[in-house]
């Protein structure tokens, strides 16, 4: 065999291992980038113009991949990263952790799934699938009143953990997760359910976050519901956090809807309330138009009242935009 004909098929081997290799593995880039212009105001604060980023949707940049092990069996990643459009700047805020959002390898199989690392709570994923507004930090009252009212704690993903997902069961997945401790304060546990089955969607969370030494131990549980109607759907979500530290009590409701206008778009209704057993009540109230350019671009408008007992009222609204990749 002649040194050319040897490298000819030396050529052929590789190329026939590097497609083995791609027609059993993937990546994929995927992202969300979310900008608006409005005014934003918090109960009692000053108002102020300006253009944001991630009032919607918190914009994001991920990287994610898989491989098949053979037998049904397949290992995961994911490593996904906050961004601030407006400037630039990484993170959600200063100081935040760059693969903030998610950070985890894991196995997925018949058994369901197995992941490693830094992983969105379940409470988290539950609260933005019952609310019209999804995870928006901006307008959402749901994910406002859990997640940046002073209730629960322990952020909307948990680093060093561990976490099941079953498989489906008629409609029906299960979570459970586990936060080490590690030495700081304490671990961090969750348990969750999810139902979709035709119009009707139900859920149930609860979790008790003690990990951070200078964070309150907060035990929160959540059920929600939703029904789709065709002309609109409805959705309702009622919870309660138990501050462990200082002994406080939130109990938290939320009624919310999406209602068809045209093919493209949907009106967005959300009212909420936080009662505690101490301090001031809070009351936010949303409404908006969601409009889609395509399946990955839409345009929105939001007024949203929030209101503190005692405080002035925090009026906010902005028009952005949204797009996928």
């Amino acid at each position: 065999m002649t040194s050319s004909l040897i490298r000819q098929v030396a050529a052929a081997g590789l190329c026939a291992i590097a497609l083995g290799a791609n027609a059993q593995s993937n990546v994929s880039v995927y992202g969300l980038l979310d900008l608006s212009v409005g005014q934003f105001q918090a109960p009692g604060g000053a108002s102020s113009k300006a253009v944001e980023s991630g009032k919607m949707t918190t914009s994001h940049l991920g990287f994610k991949g898989s491989e098949d092990l053979g037998g049904g069996l397949s290992a995961v990643f994911a490593l996904e990263h906050f961004l601030r459009t407006d400037t630039g700047a990484a993170g959600r805020f200063d100081g935040d952790a760059f693969w903030a959002r998610n950070a985890y390898v894991g196995l997925n199989g018949s058994f369901g799934a197995v992941h490693l690392g830094r992983i969105t709570t379940s409470l988290f994923v539950n609260t933005l699938l019952f609310n019209p507004f999804g995870d928006s930090f901006g307008f959402s009252p749901s994910i406002r009143h859990y997640f940046t009212s002073g209730t629960t704690t322990g952020d909307s993903a948990w680093g060093d953990s561990v976490r099941y997902t079953s498989p489906k069961f008629g409609g029906a997945t299960f979570t459970a997760h586990l936060a080490a401790g590690e030495g700081n304060g304490g671990r961090n546990t969750g348990v969750s359910g999810l139902y979709f089955g035709g119009p009707l969607s139900l859920s149930a969370a609860w979790q008790k976050a003690e990990k951070g030494a200078t964070l309150a131990d907060t035990t929160t549980w959540q059920l929600g519901g939703a029904y789709d109607f065709k002309v609109a759907k409805v959705f309702a979500q009622y919870g309660q956090v138990d501050n462990d530290t200082t002994r406080n009590k939130y109990k938290i409701t939320e009624l919310s809807a999406a209602i068809p206008v045209t093919q493209l778009g949907k009106a967005l209704l959300q009212w909420g309330q936080i009662d505690p057993k101490t301090g001031a009540k809070r009351t936010s109230f949303s409404v908006g138009y969601d409009h889609n350019l395509s399946k990955r671009t839409d345009l929105y408008g939001v007024y949203m009242s929030d209101k503190l007992s005692g405080l002035s009222t925090g009026n906010n609204y902005g028009v952005g935009v949204r797009h996928r990749f």
